[in-house]
């Protein structure tokens, strides 16, 4: 009896292992702060992450996965900058690091072009159908005598 009840126990213990797992303790990545610019200034940057800000300004980000910042600006064209993020594990002389790269995160805008205005095109009016003369010292061809 006591054989069954160590195997049982044991059974129970291995199967309680395999679902246990280390993620449980890990931690999100925690979030890192870019530097937003724009040439000229005053552009509205928007991060693929989520925050947005008017520049110039600093956002913070989780330091996660890579992502893009859009500037946008009326009367100039708008520019998506692609940001990666770096994540060095650390061990155990060292804590872990992330690196973000541009940081900070610049785009030059460029104007838009001159809109060109439609030409101007007059329609031209028919000219109207030539009447002939009320009174022709010429015959009408239809009206000529027959030989």
């Amino acid at each position: 009896m006591r054989r069954v009840i160590v195997i049982a126990a044991a059974g129970l213990g291995l199967a309680g292992c395999s679902s246990f797992s280390l993620d449980a303790f890990k931690s999100a990545p925690p979030p890192v702060t870019v530097q937003l610019d724009s040439v000229p200034q005053g552009a509205d940057a928007r991060t693929s992450a989520g925050p947005s800000c008017k520049t110039p300004c600093s956002v913070e980000v989780p330091a996660a996965e890579n992502f893009s910042v859009t500037f946008t600006l009326p009367k100039f064209q708008t520019a998506t900058v692609p940001v990666t993020v770096t994540r060095t594990p650390g061990d155990f002389a060292s804590p872990p690091t992330t690196t973000i790269d541009p940081n900070p995160v610049v785009a030059e805008l460029q104007p838009l072009g001159p809109v060109k205005k439609a030409k101007n095109v007059r329609k031209r009016k028919p000219k109207p159908a030539a009447a002939a003369p009320a009174e022709s010292p010429f015959p009408q061809p239809e009206a000529a005598p027959a030989r």
